[in-house]
This record gives C-alpha cells, sequence and structure tokens, in this order.
C-alpha cells in the first residue's frame, strides 16, 4: 500500500493522505500492523451533504451545497471549522478534516475530526443575505452536532457575524443553550483571544523552534508572512510584539512586500484588519515606506533577506520554486499559519536542506502542528462554556502558550525518537507520528480498528 500525489478527483485529499503517509514510513517499519489502520483511518466515520436554499434581497430562490465531514470521534467530539467559498468541495473538506484530526490529538485536548462548509459565497452578500443563509444552513447541520457529538467553528469565510447567526438559528432550532459553536462573541460564550490563537499560536510554535535550533527569539529576525486575514494580521501583531521585522503581507490580489530594512507597524496592520472587515484588498491601502505592492504575485521571491517565514494564507500557496528562493534569502524556519500551504515538493525542499546543510538548513513547522493554536483555544472555549465560566485574556494567552510548547516538544521528541542514525529530526515526521500514534491507539481501544 502506498500514497502518491496525482491527479485524482480528489486531488486535495489525496494529497494530504500521501504527505502524512509518506512520512509515518519510520512508524510502519517499527510496527508494519499500523499501515493498515491507516488505510481504515482515512476513511471519514461520516459524510454529510444537503441542500441549503436561501432567499436573497430580491426574494429570489438561491441554492448551495452543503457539507458536513465528520471525520473522527476516537479522542472526542467532531472538531473542526465551517468554510464558506465558492471553492468548497468534498476534497478540500476531506483534506482539511483528515488533518484536523491529527491537529487536534496535538492539543491535548478531548477533541476528534470534522471539517464542513458550503459553496456559498458571502463576498458581495448583505448582512440579511448571509443570516438568511445560515439560518437554512443550520436547520440542516442542527440534526448532525451538538455539544457533546460536533461543535464546528469558523473557519474561511465564517468569522464572528456568521458564528453569531449560526449560533442564534442553532439555539432556536433546539431551544437550548449549550457550546455548540466555538468563536462565539465574548458576551454569550465566547473566549479570550480565541480570534488571535491561530496566529499567535503559530508565532509562539516559530519561536520554539528558532530557541531550540540556536538559542534565540524573534528580535531582529526579518518575518515573510503571507495572508491578510485573521491568522496572517495577528502572527504579524505578535512578532511585532516579540521584536522581529514584518516584511511582507498578500491577499488574492498581490503582495506588500519591502523594499528595505524597514517592517510594517502595528499601525498599519490595525488599517489591514479594517480594510479586510469591508471586503477590501491591499492594492487598496498606500503603500508604506519602504514598502511596494505587487499586483498578482507571492510575497516568497520579492524579499531579498528572510529569517522566517510564516505562510498564512491558503493551500499550496508556496511550491518548489519558492521554497528554492527561500533558501536563497537565507531562510531558517517555516512554520505554517495555514492549513497544507506549503506543496509536496516544496515541504522536499525544505526536509533536503537539512541533510544538505545540517543545523543550517530549515526548520519547516507543518500547519497540523505550528497551526493548532485556533483549535486549542477552541477547546478552552468548550471548557468554558461546560463550566458556565469565562477566563481572562492572561490565563487563555498562557495556556494557549502552554499547548504550543508542548506541541513543539512533542513533535521534537517523537522525531528524535524516529530520526535514521545520522539523521537531524523532522518536525514533518514528528507531528505526523505522534499525532497518529494517539489517535489509531484510542481507535484500537475502543474497537474501531484492530491488529
Amino acid at each position: 500500500m502506498s500514497y502518491t500525489h496525482s491527479t485524482v478527483s480528489e486531488p486535495e485529499f489525496e494529497q494530504a493522505k500521501s504527505e502524512i503517509f509518506n512520512t509515518l514510513a519510520p512508524l510502519f517499519k517499527k510496527r508494519p500492523e499500523l499501515e493498515n489502520a491507516f488505510k481504515v483511518l482515512a476513511i471519514p466515520e461520516r459524510i454529510i451533504q444537503f441542500r441549503v436554499t436561501w432567499e436573497d434581497d430580491k426574494g429570489n430562490c438561491q441554492v448551495n451545497n452543503g457539507f458536513r465531514v465528520q471525520f473522527s470521534s476516537v479522542l472526542g467530539p467532531y472538531k473542526g471549522g465551517l468554510r464558506l467559498h465558492p471553492s468548497v468541495n468534498l476534497s478540500i473538506l476531506k483534506f482539511l478534516g483528515f488533518e484536523q484530526i491529527f491537529k487536534n490529538a496535538l492539543t491535548g485536548l478531548h477533541m476528534g475530526g470534522g471539517k464542513g462548509g458550503s459553496d456559498f459565497d458571502p463576498k458581495g452578500k448583505s448582512d440579511s443575505e448571509i443570516r438568511r443563509f445560515c439560518v437554512s444552513f443550520m436547520r440542516e447541520l442542527s440534526r448532525h452536532i451538538g455539544q457533546d457529538t460536533d461543535v464546528p467553528a469558523g473557519d474561511i469565510g465564517v468569522g464572528g457575524r456568521e458564528v453569531g447567526f449560526l449560533f442564534g438559528a442553532y439555539k432556536q432550532i433546539r431551544n437550548e443553550w449549550v457550546g455548540v459553536l466555538t468563536g462565539k462573541g465574548y458576551d454569550f460564550g465566547g473566549s479570550k483571544i480565541r480570534p488571535e490563537a491561530t496566529g499567535y499560536g503559530c508565532v509562539y510554535y516559530a519561536e520554539e523552534m528558532i530557541r531550540h535550533a540556536r538559542g534565540e527569539d524573534f528580535k531582529g529576525k526579518r518575518v515573510v508572512i503571507s495572508g491578510a486575514g485573521n491568522v496572517a494580521q495577528f502572527a504579524a501583531l505578535k512578532v511585532i510584539e516579540l521584536g522581529g521585522v514584518v516584511c511582507s503581507l498578500s491577499d488574492s490580489k498581490g503582495a506588500l512586500v519591502a523594499t528595505g530594512d524597514e517592517g510594517l507597524s502595528a499601525d498599519f496592520i490595525n488599517e489591514v484588519a479594517e480594510l479586510k472587515l469591508k471586503g477590501g484588498y491591499l492594492k487598496d491601502l498606500s503603500a508604506p515606506k519602504g514598502f511596494k505592492y505587487e499586483e498578482g504575485a507571492r510575497p516568497w521571491k520579492l524579499v531579498s533577506k528572510v529569517d522566517v517565514a510564516l505562510p498564512s494564507a491558503t493551500q499550496n500557496e508556496l511550491d518548489k520554486e519558492d521554497a528554492e528562493a527561500l533558501l536563497a534569502a537565507g531562510c531558517g524556519f517555516v512554520a505554517e499559519g495555514a492549513n497544507m500551504p506549503s506543496t509536496l515538493e516544496a515541504i522536499e525542499v525544505f526536509e533536503a536542506s537539512r541533510k544538505d546543510k545540517g543545523a543550517k538548513g530549515v526548520w519547516y513547522g507543518p500547519g497540523k502542528a505550528a497551526n493548532c493554536g485556533g483549535v486549542a483555544v477552541s477547546g478552552l472555549e468548550m471548557a468554558q462554556n461546560s463550566a458556565r465560566l469565562q477566563w481572562t485574556e492572561e490565563e487563555v494567552d498562557q495556556k494557549l502558550k502552554d499547548i504550543m510548547v508542548n506541541c513543539f516538544n512533542q513533535c521534537l521528541e517523537t522525531a528524535q525518537e524516529f530520526a535514521a542514525e545520522g539523521e537531524l529530526p523532522s518536525l514533518v515526521s514528528g507531528a505526523n507520528i505522534s499525532g497518529f500514534t494517539k489517535v489509531v491507539n484510542a481507535a484500537a481501544a475502543q474497537g474501531d480498528v484492530w491488529f
């Protein structure tokens, strides 16, 4: 049995399976009986697909596809976001849900893995249209979720507004107030720093990589960030807080990149946040001093000196040529803020650099580890809802940092255990083996697999 990346009907899902399976080879060598367990876990426990009809502002009937992939519940209730975007299909949701299983396992919290959403596009829609869509979507989804069954959250196209509408619809349909969604407003059960969590967590993970590899921190480090949404914004703000220099942001229209030594300011990042809330693009802002805007570009090849890269936009945004450009620019650390932003070929470049250059090669932190901070704080929100209490910002931030430090250490220790003699540990292998082992052992204990 083997998985290779190919152009099939579910390319994103096949890519995710291939990436995970290939890095589990050292585990399968020691425990070959687990190879068949991978085949079992790669099939979702349940896939729900349904029709969503809603009324636009002109009174017309509109229709979209709705999905929920309930992948694995051996560690806890299904947990994973809802995505609203025209690109949403089962391949993307299965890839995201599969990754979510192992990502959630790395947090150390009791959460299974799932993902869902719709090909509905919230861009250009009025608040009323989005509310009507959310009510219709939840009318069917509410049959399949619950605080002890499946707890969705936000994702691309689903922010605080959408989560509020979905939560309100669930409460009306079921006539109960329970923590069935995370990412809620603070006044009705949300958690402090939930919006910041993925970006902050990614930086905390990268900080541990830097500290372990070089005994340094973010001070003075030149950091290239892709994306301009929630994850990228808060990653940038945390980098600035820790003394780093933010050299780029990007969106679907182009990239804003540094031309010299200056970095973006926290004030400018806040301007970007306001712009994105209004549906704008980076090209709508005047480039600050020391920066230029490149139409239709990604930032990876455009910054001449790079210490750290945080891809935080979307899947497959960083390819082999981009990875080689980052190496040429001196990049020593890559931590993924997005889900699967690096192609398999790019990952191979990063991993090969450690074999060629040793400690001077790239330390690569895969998304399932580096960006698990968002779902970690979602898990903390579930705990707060169950106890009917709320922790302070400082309490949640410290718990988040502890989770990310523990996640890094878990990945590193597992990577060291399974590294071949003379090879440096791979955090990709460490993350995948650690997460998979935890899930497969729980599945075996519950009779879902046997070997």
